[in-house]
């Protein structure tokens, strides 16, 4: 017998099994095709870092060094029990304590969360550790290189220490490196060994200070999964809902295991989930904090396709009808107020609030409901039109709901011509791609490409046409993304009426 974990479960299995056997024995959470995370049993070393705990009597926060500073690798510990001696708006001072520092005469300028020493009087023998609470400029009798690093997390901290404060410890932060073999696979015939460590998810708590960015990494993960599109030392990203734009909601540290979404700039609408503490940010919005399975996220790369459980789970209820949707918010303990048509054949295309956050804190949630032949089912081309697509799923908010409304422009004989209510010509070019070659087939839907006056048109015909596509356009200016599963609930569609788009597979 061998003794292996899951998820942190021990358990005992015959030696030979493989990685099946342990999930079969272990009943763990597992989402077929997803990476699994394997630590094997080795020794360990121990690493300092660059980073040190200081325990105040308000609490803990952590400091990073900004390079070699035998300054306060000599004297730091003599800091230890030291009080809050002064403080200002800008910066509080521990000590004193007396070192070798040779004090200036001048004026220096501070950053916020600088970590730097002072003196009082020009005197070495009455030196301060100093935190800067704001940016500022002052002469604190400082050395030359008086700043040694920066508040790293913790931050609120800071604002909480007064005169009379003390440190209570500083301590390094040490890194235990396993010197043992990591394995991310989607191999389950892999033989176990003894001491293996098993990882088969990760489990992610969302935080109610963020409603609009908690709801957009649901969105990512609806299908339970998180992709490691990006990989570097310190986070992982999937980049699905990038562009998408997420607004800024919740200043937190990014600790290990923190959530992230970008909120602007190059990457705006990424999720990163962090493997290192960093400072807080002004384009990275806090969404929620790995609570369980840091491992997987640790053993991750790129191109993994990791399962992923979140607290709370996404409340959407788009695309169902009433019965259905009332039955599974009651579970949830929520009611449902029905809206619009609320006919048998009904089905929900908006909800109020929008975010599960919101819903489950006021305890019900709005569903408007249409008539089922409002539903135009699609089949999309992935793998002839993705650019065109990823422009189409944009307008119409796909990527993040299960339908979304495309308004009818214009319609004339067999053709109906739409626009979408979200303006997105800009967000991507739209070149030639899948253009039709003898003849457009009825119920293809096409976008009309950058090659014509009126890109961004999305057209759908009744009949085959071997002239014109279904936005009316030539053939060299249509692109084609999918068919429309039933095109005759087109009919009777006039200028103004809404339909919505659901993708099936």
């Amino acid at each position: 017998m061998i003794y292996i974990e899951v998820n942190r479960q021990k358990f005992e299995i015959n030696e030979g099994a493989v990685l099946k056997d342990a999930l079969d024995i272990s009943k763990a959470y597992y989402i077929p095709g997803t990476t699994i995370g394997i630590l094997k049993a080795g020794e360990k070393k121990e690493e300092a870092t660059s980073e040190y705990k200081i325990l105040t009597t308000k609490g803990e926060f952590r400091i990073e060094l900004s390079g070699e500073h035998g300054l306060w690798t000599r004297f730091n510990r003599d800091l230890i029990n030291s009080r809050a001696h002064w403080e200002t708006g800008n910066s509080i001072a521990f000590g004193p304590v007396k070192t070798d520092v040779v004090p200036e005469r001048s004026e220096k300028k501070y950053n916020r969360y600088d970590v730097f020493f002072g003196t009082g009087g020009y005197d070495p023998e009455t030196t301060y550790l100093m935190f800067s609470k704001d940016k500022h400029f002052s002469d604190y009798g400082a050395p030359r290189d008086a700043v040694v690093g920066k508040i790293i997390s913790g931050k609120g901290i800071i604002g909480l220490l007064k005169q009379g404060d003390s440190i209570l410890k500083i301590e390094p932060v040490i890194m235990w490196e396993t010197l043992l073999d990591k394995i991310s696979t989607t191999d389950l015939s892999i033989r176990l060994e003894d001491g293996m460590k098993i990882f088969t998810y990760f489990k992610v708590d969302l935080v109610n200070e963020a409603p609009e960015g908690a709801e957009h990494f649901l969105a990512l993960i609806r299908k339970r999964t998180f992709n490691v599109d990006t990989f570097s030392n310190s986070f992982i990203s999937d980049d699905l809902l990038r562009g998408e734009g997420c607004p800024y909601e919740h200043w937190e540290a990014r600790s290990e295991g923190t959530v992230a979404a970008r909120t602007d700039g190059l990457g705006n609408g990424r999720l990163y989930i962090y493997k290192g503490d960093r400072t807080s940010s002004a384009v990275h919005s806090v969404v929620g904090h790995v609570t369980e399975g840091i491992e997987l996220i640790r053993i991750a790369q790129a191109g993994n396709r990791l399962a992923v459980i979140s607290n709370p789970e996404r409340i959407m209820i788009l695309g169902l009808g009433f019965d259905r949707a009332e039955k599974i918010l009651g579970e949830r303990g929520l009611k449902l107020d029905k809206e619009g048509y609320t006919g048998d054949d009904a089905i929900i295309v908006e909800q109020y609030p929008d975010t599960t956050i919101e819903i489950i804190s006021a305890g019900r949630i709005a569903g408007l409901g249409v008539k089922s032949d409002k539903i135009i089912d699609v089949k999309f081309y992935d793998d002839l039109a993705p650019i065109t697509l990823d422009f189409f799923r944009h307008s119409l908010r796909l990527k993040d709901r299960p339908l979304g409304p495309l308004p009818v422009y214009f319609t004339y004989e067999n053709t109906y011509l739409f626009r979408s209510e979200k303006e997105a010509e800009a967000y991507k070019e739209i070149n030639p791609e899948n253009i039709p070659k003898e003849k457009v087939r009825a119920g293809e839907i096409a976008v009309t490409n950058q090659a014509a006056k009126r890109y961004g048109m999305i057209g759908v015909k009744l009949v085959d046409d071997a002239k014109y596509g279904p936005t009316g356009e030539k053939f060299e200016c249509t692109n084609i993304i999918g068919k429309v599963i039933d095109p005759q609930r087109l009919k009777g569609m006039k200028a103004g009426d809404i339909v919505y788009i659901r993708e099936v597979s």
